[in-house]
């Protein structure tokens, strides 16, 4: 990992040693996974990761994954709907689980996180883990955005933040309500993007990029076509 590119990571010693504990960040490439896992080890936890089988199938970070016994989901398969059960089971274990809320990478052509899927509320809800909301900024320069070719020269520094546990409890017994879900995504996700603004020192738009509203498809390479990476 070091030898891809130089690493700013800070608040890790937030997150417990020990316990079930929810981690989730912000998505900008297929290296995302790979680089928050080294985050969290290097502060003495191996978490567990729920992710895309696309990112399984990118040459060397797939395998590392693999190896290191993450759980690869095929969103458009009976697999993905059992995601959260598995989820729930890893943190009465004790596990650190990791999460992309928004589910992809990002549509938002700045990299500002857009608009998430409630599966993280309703797994922090049920399980009443602590969650950390984390940020990163960087792993888009390293891997550009549904690519699988690395641009390790000039080298390049990804950060990371991870801000206090969420206070989720107003949402507690109400994992069926839809609407409070999403209230509970959007408190989730605002805490993430607080956090990126202060690694980028930039404010964040003041749309929210929603895929649900969006003609672009909700998975997948929507750029296909465009110039290659």
């Amino acid at each position: 990992m070091k030898l891809i590119a130089r690493y700013d990571y800070r608040e890790g010693v937030k997150i417990p040693k020990t316990g079930p504990v929810i981690v989730a960040s912000n998505h900008v490439s297929y290296m995302d996974a790979l680089a928050l896992a080294f985050f969290l080890f290097t502060n003495g936890r191996a978490p567990r990761f729920l992710g895309k089988i696309e990112v399984f199938r990118v040459p060397i970070i797939g395998r590392i994954l693999l190896a290191a016994e993450q759980i690869p989901v095929d969103r458009e398969s009976k697999e993905a709907r059992v995601a959260l059960t598995y989820a729930l089971q890893l943190l009465d274990m004790g596990h650190q689980v990791a999460v992309y809320p928004e589910g992809t990478l990002t549509r938002d052509s700045n990299y500002w996180p857009m608009v998430a899927k409630t599966g993280v509320a309703r797994l922090a809800v049920i399980s009443k883990a602590p969650v950390y909301p984390a940020a990163q900024w960087g792993t888009q320069d390293v891997l550009p955005p549904y690519s699988k070719k690395f641009r390790i020269f000039p080298r390049k520094t990804v950060r990371y933040r991870v801000g206090e546990p969420l206070d989720l409890s107003p949402w507690y017994g109400r994992e069926d309500d839809l609407v409070a879900m999403t209230e509970a995504t959007a408190f989730i996700m605002g805490a993430i993007t607080d956090l990126l603004e202060e690694i980028r020192g930039e404010v964040r738009p003041k749309a929210i990029f929603d895929p649900h509203t969006s003609e672009l498809p909700r998975t997948g390479n929507f750029r296909k076509g465009e110039n290659k990476q």
